[in-house]
């Protein structure tokens, strides 16, 4: 098998997975404030990463010296999955996901400050076209605009974040110290922030399974994309992982009965691309 089939079979699994994840938020929204979500979830992933450094015998691999390092990019990341569960029932999925897409612009935009890199012509160019994108799925100014977009918008900009400190991460750290660290501080951020009013919500038998696919999903999707990722490059991975917007999309139809905006498609396909656009001739240049 090549390993672009393999890539290919991997982001079936990370389509599959960020797909249920949204689904399963969509369920127990009107339970579980996203505190709580994001609490219940980390504590699911602590059993299965722990279960997994245990069995591989990898504790050697979760290290100590980047603490301050991995806390920034643990909170970027929980400020921005928190958004994300917030704006999930407030507008359609497709519009979520298509926003969520402006992630790697974001990261173009924001490693000069953090990672020392430049931005080529082709990257200011791949920046502007994701954000007529942005433009045409938010659509500022008319009657479908709804306030469910400016979290989901911020939620890419934290994401980028996310993504910007894991690269430095990846430098000097394991991935099965990451996972460690993302799993155990951010119950420990979920657990302070659902908490602090003394009022949480506990799981209930019917949102349990909610909760636990939403766990078991939530590493499923990242540990998939990596996978794909270390299997081919960037410029295959992404257009397959553009796919989840067209599944995401029909599960709106089907389950939500969300329209499907003609203007958003396009937007949609003005951010991808832009990323598109800056991950072959962009990153060619930087080569």
């Amino acid at each position: 098998m090549s390993p672009i089939l393999k890539a290919a079979i991997w982001m079936l699994g990370a389509i599959t997975s960020f797909t249920a994840m949204a689904i399963a938020g969509r369920q127990i929204a009107q339970t579980y404030d996203t505190f709580e979500i994001m609490f219940y979830r980390s504590l699911i992933g602590i059993v299965i990463v722990v279960t997994v450094i245990t069995v591989t015998r990898r504790w050697v691999d979760v290290k100590t010296d980047e603490l301050p390092l991995h806390a920034i990019r643990n909170v970027t990341h929980f400020i921005g999955q928190n958004l994300w569960f917030f704006a999930l029932p407030l507008i359609p999925l497709a519009q979520l996901f298509a926003l969520e897409f402006t992630t790697p612009i974001w990261v173009l935009l924001l490693s000069p400050l953090f990672l020392d890199e430049k931005i080529t012509r082709w990257g200011a160019l791949a920046a502007a076209v994701g954000f007529v994108g942005i433009l045409l799925v938010a659509q500022p100014g008319t009657g479908s605009f709804s306030f469910g977009l400016i979290p989901a918008a911020l939620c890419a900009f934290f994401f980028g974040l996310t993504a910007v400190f894991t690269r430095k991460l990846t430098r000097t750290q394991p991935i099965a110290s990451i996972l460690f660290y993302l799993t155990t501080m951010q119950a420990v951020f979920g657990a302070i922030m659902a908490g602090w009013d003394g009022d949480m919500v506990p799981p209930t038998a019917p949102g349990w399974p909610w909760l636990i696919v939403i766990g078991i999903a939530g590493l499923m999707a990242h540990f998939c994309l990596t996978k794909a990722l270390a299997l081919a490059p960037a410029s295959v991975v992404m257009p397959i992982d553009f796919a989840r917007l067209p599944v995401i999309a029909t599960v709106g139809v089907l389950f939500y009965a969300e329209p499907l905006d003609p203007l958003l498609l396009l937007g949609a396909i003005l951010i991808f691309g832009g990323n598109y656009l800056n991950l072959t001739l962009g990153q060619r240049v930087n080569r």
